[in-house]
């Protein structure tokens, strides 16, 4: 497509050209934020590789009797109305990586947002929650 067949394009088609402008502006605005709000998300194997390596922290955010059921092994269960990142557990993990999951990967996306904000440096969420984990075919624990 050249020049000249994009203008009549646009001349003919003016609402498909807003469109295709502001989706694409909206892809550039989304991408530019996620690579600078300071947290990022991690496949499974990536959390593998940080727990192992790292010592990371792996906080689940999932309601008690879904922890019970199974769980990432290590992982310390708070309930997202308990989440405060001057938590005891959480203040003296600072320096550490901390890994925020919950079921879906929804509410540990915001948990990540708020430990940045209070300082915390290195700060990640599983991308897909404990479903993503599950889907990995990685273990689950059962109990507390």
């Amino acid at each position: 497509m050249n020049f000249e067949q994009l203008q009549a394009f646009a001349s003919s088609s003016p609402l498909l050209s807003l469109a295709l402008v502001g989706l694409t502006l909206a892809i550039i605005v989304t991408e530019i934020a996620r690579l600078f709000r300071g947290y990022k998300a991690l496949r499974p194997a990536e959390l593998t590789g940080l727990i192992n390596r790292d010592n990371a922290l792996v906080v689940d955010l999932s309601a008690s009797a879904d922890f019970e059921k199974g769980h990432i092994a290590g992982s310390r269960n708070i309930a997202p109305s308990q989440f405060d990142p001057e938590n005891k557990l959480l203040a003296a993990a600072k320096q550490l990586p901390v890994v925020v999951v919950c079921r879906n990967g929804q509410a540990s996306a915001a948990a990540a947002k708020r430990l940045k904000k209070a300082g915390f440096e290195q700060v990640y969420w599983l991308d897909g929650g404990v479903a993503a984990w599950q889907q990995a075919d990685l273990p689950l624990v059962k109990g507390r």
